[in-house]
């Protein structure tokens, strides 16, 4: 443990508390984090009474050296991307807290959470009105799109 850098501390902690009290919905897929903690699979359940119910989706986290000064890139993956307005059919999200807004003191719980509530209060299943010019054109890594909010009311 003290060979581990202030990231991967960080990361640890913040992994053990994930694992022993993981938010409603939330599953960390501990057999695909490896031995630098950079990428975790997180499972995040569609919760009761939304348009999200009983679907499941997959989260990839993926973190430098810089977290948690340096949001972590977080995309859906799988064969399950929900359609919604703030995702793209990439698996992109476009949250502010994993770019602009992102703060130190957020945490991978806080990340899943704010996933969570925003597929719970969707009112409507569909893309984002640029979804297709986007996929083609976007950079592999989310974070390096300056993201233009259609709507934050979504």
């Amino acid at each position: 443990m003290s060979s581990m850098s202030p990231s991967e501390r960080r990361l640890h902690k913040e992994l053990m508390s994930l694992i022993k009290e993981p938010p409603p919905g939330v599953t960390v897929d501990t057999d695909s984090i490896g031995q630098n903690l950079s990428e975790w699979k997180i499972n995040i359940a569609g919760f009761e009474g939304t348009l999200y119910e009983g679907e499941n989706f997959q989260l990839l986290f993926k973190f430098n050296n810089k977290y948690p000064f340096d949001s972590p890139e977080v995309t859906f993956i799988g064969n399950n991307i929900p359609v919604h307005p703030h995702v793209y059919s990439n698996g992109h999200i476009c949250l502010s807290i994993l770019t602009e807004d992102w703060s130190p003191a957020l945490s991978v719980q806080s990340v899943c959470l704010s996933i969570a509530s925003m597929l719970s209060s969707c009112r409507e299943k569909k893309r984002p009105p640029d979804n297709t010019l986007y996929v083609k054109t976007c950079n592999k890594n989310p974070k390096k799109t300056k993201w233009w909010y259609h709507d934050d009311s979504v």
